[in-house]
């Protein structure tokens, strides 16, 4: 759930965390990370290429998820927000698997399947942004 300092209406189901690095182009493409199969994605990528912006499309199936840019990710996204237990990857996953879940672990899982990653993170150059909601796109975009 958003919170009212990121400036993003109570109601998006978007994670946004910001984060410090350099980046010395301001004209830095956007990177859009997720599965192409997903109807969250689907919107997403519907929705940058709506407004024209430019983006790059990774995705974990085709172009490969390594341990750095998990993370990556995980440094400045809360890893318990990352971890998508909605989906059918996590509900076919053993109790075993699913017990004792701690940061190292759910990596390890999201290493292993994908698609327990939430979905997309887009990548901004100064920002992440997990999951997608129109509303929170407009405003941080």
């Amino acid at each position: 759930m958003c919170t009212a300092r990121s400036g993003i209406p109570d109601h998006c189901s978007c994670a946004v965390m910001a984060h410090d690095l350099a980046h010395a182009d301001n004209n830095h493409m956007y990177t859009l990370y997720g599965i192409k199969t997903c109807d969250t994605v689907k919107k997403a990528r519907k929705w940058l290429d709506q407004q024209q912006l430019a983006y790059r499309f990774h995705d974990y199936r085709n172009d490969g998820l390594d341990s750095q840019l998990l993370r990556h990710f995980a440094s400045r996204l809360d890893w318990e927000k990352m971890l998508n237990r909605r989906s059918t990857s996590w509900r076919q996953l053993s109790a075993t698997d699913k017990s004792g879940m701690d940061e190292e672990k759910a990596l390890q899982l999201m290493m292993q399947h994908p698609t327990l990653i939430k979905r997309p993170i887009l990548d901004t150059g100064d920002k992440l942004i997990l999951g997608f909601s129109s509303d929170a796109y407009q405003i941080l975009l």
